[in-house]
């Protein structure tokens, strides 16, 4: 029988935290400037935390659960933890600091630690500007789900938090060198050699986040020539880049990076480590459908399996990975929908092996299906030392792969005559879904799970054109992928003309895209 979990309710003041979602995390604006005030404000981070400890006892049926808090490098992490503190101390929850840290390693300390804790929260925003930032939660099972968050906000709301005769105890302690041995540990078993990466040259661009540990405690370690790593150090300003793999200005750098020093490999993480990107040694990425193919080539080609992707994917990467052997299923946009698509698919008795989006989240099965950049690496590390000692090249993997000639996304909005963008948004997919099913310019995809992804020929632009609504946002993004060059355009103008009887879009992107 689940202990009644005692508990105190504070006066509402008009609280209003349901702005502050974002997917499974929390996030808002976090630094004042003369633009805009400040969401994330210290009472609804202490309210959020006050509430996910009283959620978090009533899940476990345990009075005072204890938790861990970390933070990745923003100038707003240590306000934000100062709130975090208090309501663990106020609601009687033992607390270890860990400080500075990755994303991934704050789910790790409770599989793999000693530290005892029942939950763990990580102060981050990721990629987002430095002026951002927010809450990431995790239990012993994994991220929580959009619907947990939805629960803690409303608790939130109601200012419910824990009873406590006593403050909660507090404790500072890092994990990171322990996740560090970890990563070092798993490179050294997969290479069967202490120092697998002697004579390779691996460069880090860390962005000022939290990745800059790679290069000293992983890299080096195993035996590789870090030098020419650039923005290793700490800075919540991200004077020289956004940490962002997906960030062009951000890849381009570490591009030049790779050429200037000679390096075998490039390695770029985002903000809290959770996503990663590569740059092989001509300079070239290593990114989204590229990226999936090298990961999903070093695990299907002996055993098969099945690769789930975000929706963006190409029809290219779905011939490679069933030219492995393996299947290729291409979910919904939004990393946390490709992992729970995979998981759920693997309780069902399929094997999974791998889940990831375009974005670079790399999701493994034998990593209890975590979205880790350094993990990520570290795997395709392994890759390159046996790569390396045959004489090889670890693009070599991927020389198959066929890429389009182009590649676009533009984002369509919602004008001030929308009313409802979410009716309005389905409105205008499902009727383009019947439009395409006549077949008179283009088809439907025989399997699609997310909006609508038409297909056209080769007279029609000789590829594909996907319209889904955006997870976050009151936009409609529309990918495309041709195979002929100007392809793009030539389905851009069908989808205009269809698009611009609809009053409430605001179809400027895509006026811009076809004819500027």
């Amino acid at each position: 029988m689940k202990k009644k979990i005692m508990y105190n309710e504070i006066a509402m003041e008009n609280k209003n935290y349901g702005f502050l979602k974002s997917g499974t995390d929390i996030r808002g604006i976090a630094i004042k400037s003369s633009s805009h005030g400040v969401e994330l404000t210290d009472k609804a981070v202490y309210d959020l935390a006050c509430a996910f400890l009283y959620w978090l006892s009533e899940k476990l049926g345990k009075e005072k659960p204890k938790i861990a808090l970390g933070n990745d490098v923003r100038i707003s992490c240590d306000r934000i933890a100062a709130a975090v503190k208090k309501a663990a101390s106020e609601s009687g929850c033992p607390l270890v600091y860990c400080g500075e840290c990755s994303t991934p390693s704050m789910f790790m300390l409770l599989k793999k630690s000693d530290f005892g804790c029942d939950a763990s929260i990580m102060i981050t925003a990721s990629h987002l500007p430095y002026d951002r930032n927010g809450l990431k939660f995790f239990t012993q099972d994994g991220g929580l789900e959009s619907g947990d968050i939805d629960e803690i906000i409303a608790l939130a709301e109601r200012g419910q938090k824990l009873a406590a005769e006593n403050a909660g105890e507090y404790e500072e302690r890092s994990y990171m060198d322990d996740y560090c041995l970890g990563l070092v540990g798993m490179v050294r078993d997969g290479c069967g050699r202490e120092r697998p990466l002697q004579g390779l040259k691996i460069i880090v661009d860390a962005g000022n986040g939290a990745g800059g540990f790679f290069a000293e405690k992983v890299l080096a370690p195993l035996g590789a020539d870090t030098h020419g790593s650039q923005f290793l150090e700490h800075d919540g300003l991200f004077p020289n880049h956004i940490p962002n793999p997906e960030d062009k200005g951000a890849v381009q750098s570490l591009c030049r990076a790779v050429i200037r020093c000679g390096a075998d490999l490039g390695v770029i993480f985002d903000t809290d480590v959770d996503r990663a990107g590569l740059v092989d040694r001509n300079g070239e990425e290593i990114n989204r459908n590229r990226l999936i193919a090298l990961t999903a080539a070093t695990l299907i080609k002996e055993k098969g399996g099945t690769i789930v992707t975000d929706s963006v994917t190409s029809d290219g990467l779905t011939d490679f990975i069933e030219s492995l052997g393996g299947t290729h299923v291409r979910f919904k946009r939004g990393y946390k929908n490709v992992i729970d698509e995979a998981i759920r698919r693997e309780n069902n008795g399929e094997y999974c092996p791998l889940a990831m989006e375009t974005s670079g989240h790399a999701a493994f099965k034998d990593n209890y299906f975590l979205d880790d950049g350094a993990y990520l690496v570290c795997r395709l590390l392994i890759t390159l030392a046996k790569q390396s000692a045959n004489g090889t090249r670890l693009t070599s993997l991927i020389s198959s792969l066929e890429m389009p000639a182009e590649e676009a996304e533009v984002r369509i909005s919602f004008n001030e005559k929308s009313v409802n963008f979410k009716c309005e948004g389905k409105r205008v997919i499902d009727e383009i879904k019947y439009f395409a099913a006549l077949g008179k310019e283009c088809t439907l995809a025989p399997v699609n799970y997310e909006g609508a992804r038409l297909n056209f020929g080769k007279d029609g632009g000789d590829g594909w054109a996907l319209l889904r609504m955006s997870v976050h946002d009151p936009v409609i993004p529309v990918n495309f992928e041709s195979n002929t060059p100007g392809g793009n355009k030539i389905m851009a103008k069908k989808l205009y003309f269809t698009l611009k009887k609809y009053p409430f879009l605001d179809i400027t992107n895509l006026e811009k895209f076809i004819w500027d």
